[in-house]
């Protein structure tokens, strides 16, 4: 797994909603993820290896992709 972000998140850049907790949204953002798109690109497990970003946090996002007609990276 290699995220990368070249520059901080701004604030409030995040995309995720706010029910997977504001540690899970930060960490996601170091990590380079504030859109849901970017989230087809990596898999459930990849999320859950990132400090912050737990089971509720993987289920809620999985339930957004479902809804925008997305999924996680098989």
């Amino acid at each position: 797994m290699a995220f990368v972000s070249a520059q901080p998140p701004a604030t409030g850049s995040s995309e995720f909603t706010a029910a997977i907790g504001k540690v899970a949204r930060r960490e996601l953002a170091v990590h380079g993820l504030t859109r849901y798109e970017q989230l087809s690109e990596v898999t459930a497990a990849d999320l859950l290896e990132i400090h912050g970003v737990g089971p509720k946090a993987v289920r809620l996002l999985d339930a957004e992709l479902t809804a925008r007609g997305l999924a996680f990276r098989r």
